[in-house]
C-alpha cells in the first residue's frame, strides 16, 4: 500500500509488509544545470552519531555490506540518486540511517536549495519496483545548502520512516559535523571529484579517500533492546514553518516533552506625518484549548483569563506587553508533561490597539522546547482588514505535539471559533 507523508510525519515500513526485505530509497529533484547536488546516507548508532568514517555513504564511499549508493542517469535539469538497502542484514548497532542532499560550494556560487523544485523521496520495494512510501519535499527551502530528507529507524523490531525535511546552511561540512564527523577547514577538494568537462558524468571517477580529523571516543557495545522512536535530532538553531500547512513534531525524550514556550514579538513603530499612528502597537498573544475530557476555553489577557500551568488547562499566559518594547514580548507556556490531557491548542494573536496593519507590526512567533530547535512562524502574510490572526495549531499526535502553521486572518473571536470548530460563546471583554 502506498503511503504519502509530509514534513514531521512518521510511517511504518516493515509493519504491514512482512515480506519486505530489500528496498530502494530514491531522492530526486529538478534544478538548474549549474547546481551540483549530492546525496549521502549516514549510518547512525544509538547516540545519533556515526561510529567511523565508513558510516558516511556517498559517491566516494558508495557501499557497505547492506547499503549501496547509485547515481542514476538524469538530465541537465534533474537529478536522481538511489540507495539500495538490505534490511535483514543491517547490524543491530545501526539504529538509524539518515538521508541527505547537499549543494556543492553553494555559498561561493551564490546557489541555494530555494532554486530546486519538484524534490521528492520515495521508498520502493526492490523486488517488485512498487512504490511503498513517498514524501514530496515541496518548497520548504530558501537559502539552505544542506537538507536532511528523512530517516529510516528501528522501533519495536520494525523499520519506520521519519520525514524530517529540514534544511540548514554550511553544506556537507555542517552536515558531517551534525552527525559526528569533524571535517578539516578545506574539505571540499578532498570530498569532490576533479573539475568536470562540459558534459556531466553519470558515474563519478575514483578520488582520494575521505580524510577527516575526529575526536569521537570508541562506540560503546550496542544494547540488546530496541531503541525508541527517534525525535528530530538535528543541531539546528532554527526551523521556520514558511507555508500554510507546514508542520513539525516536537522533540520527545525519556523525560517527556517538558515545557513548551510560545513567544510573540513585534516592532513598535512611531510615525511622523499626517497619517501616522501614535501610541505604539499592542498585539495580544492568546490561545484556544481543548482537553481530552472535552473541556474547552480560552487563555488571554482579555477578561483576565491567564490560565494555569499545573492545573487545567495546563497553559498559562505570562504577561501582557502593551507597547511592543518589552524585550521578551508575550509568552504562553504549555505543560508538556500533561500531553495526555491535552487534545489541541490554537495559538492566535489580535490587535488590541494601535496599528491596524499587520504589515507594519512585523510579528513573529517563536516556539521553543528544551533540547530542540526554535520553531519560527513569521506573520509575513497579511490581511490588514481583519484584526485577528490564527497562527499555529498544536495537536496531540499520541506521543508528542505536532505544530502546524496557519497564519489565517479573521474579523474576531467568533469567526475564528467557527472556522476551527471550538463552539464557545463569546461576549465583549476588556483588560
Amino acid at each position: 500500500m502506498n503511503i504519502e507523508v509530509v514534513k514531521g510525519q512518521k510511517a511504518d515500513l516493515t509493519k504491514g509488509n512482512p515480506g519486505l526485505r530489500s528496498i530502494i530509497v530514491e531522492i530526486g529533484w529538478q534544478a538548474p544545470s549549474s547546481m551540483e547536488i549530492d546525496a549521502s546516507a549516514f549510518l547512525l548508532g544509538e547516540q545519533a552519531k556515526v561510529r567511523s568514517d565508513e558510516d558516511l555513504i556517498f559517491y566516494n564511499n558508495p557501499s557497505t555490506a547492506y547499503i549501496r549508493y547509485k547515481d542514476v542517469a538524469g538530465t541537465k535539469s534533474s537529478g536522481l540518486k538511489h540507495f539500495e538497502i538490505e534490511l535483514d542484514t543491517i547490524p543491530a548497532q545501526t539504529m538509524r540511517i539518515a538521508f541527505a542532499i547537499t549543494l556543492y560550494d553553494g555559498e561561493n556560487r551564490n546557489q541555494m536549495f530555494g532554486q530546486m523544485s519538484e524534490a521528492h523521496c520515495r521508498i520502493l520495494d526492490r523486488a517488485t519496483g512498487m512504490e511503498i512510501l513517498r514524501c514530496n519535499l515541496e518548497n520548504h527551502f530558501s537559502v539552505e545548502t544542506a537538507v536532511v530528507v528523512g530517516e529510516l529507524y528501528r522501533y519495536s523490531g520494525e523499520w519506520k520512516f521519519s520525514a524530517i525535511v529540514a534544511g540548514f546552511n554550511g553544506g556537507l561540512k555542517a552536515l558531517c559535523a551534525n552527525y559526528g564527523i569533524e571535517v578539516e577547514d578545506d574539505p571540499v577538494p578532498e570530498l569532490r571529484e576533479p573539475e568536470k568537462g562540459p558534459a556531466p558524468e553519470l558515474v563519478r571517477p575514483s578520488a582520494q579517500p575521505l580524510h577527516e580529523s575526529r575526536s569521537i571516543p570508541p562506540a560503546a557495545p550496542p544494547k540488546i533492546e530496541e531503541a525508541s522512536a527517534p525525535p528530530l535530532n538535528l543541531n539546528l538553531k532554527k526551523i521556520e514553518l514558511k507555508k500554510k500547512g507546514d508542520s513539525i513534531n516536537l522533540k520527545k525524550s525519556a523525560a517527556g516533552l517538558g515545557e513548551v514556550l510560545i513567544n510573540l514579538n513585534w516592532n513598535q513603530k512611531q510615525g511622523g506625518g499626517m497619517f501616522s499612528r501614535k501610541g505604539g502597537v499592542d498585539l495580544d498573544l492568546a490561545c484556544l484549548y481543548e482537553l481530552k475530557n472535552g473541556r474547552k476555553g480560552v487563555v488571554q489577557a482579555l477578561g483576565n483569563a491567564f490560565g494555569n500551568l499545573q492545573q487545567p488547562p495546563y497553559v498559562v499566559l505570562d504577561g501582557d506587553d502593551r507597547t511592543g518594547t518589552v524585550t521578551s514580548g508575550e509568552n504562553l507556556r504549555i505543560n508538556g508533561s500533561k500531553l495526555a490531557e491535552i487534545e489541541r491548542i490554537l495559538i492566535f494573536s489580535f490587535i488590541y490597539k494601535g496599528v491596524t496593519h499587520w504589515s507594519e507590526a512585523d510579528g513573529v512567533v517563536t516556539i521553543t522546547q528544551a533540547g530542540g530547535p526554535e520553531i519560527i512562524v513569521n506573520l509575513d502574510e497579511h490581511n490588514n482588514r481583519k484584526g485577528m490572526c490564527a497562527i499555529a495549531l498544536i495537536r496531540n499526535v499520541g506521543d508528542t505535539f505536532s505544530i502546524e502553521r496557519l497564519v489565517q486572518y479573521f474579523s474576531g473571536h467568533q469567526e475564528m471559533d467557527q472556522a476551527y470548530g471550538w463552539g464557545l460563546r463569546w461576549v465583549a471583554g476588556s483588560k
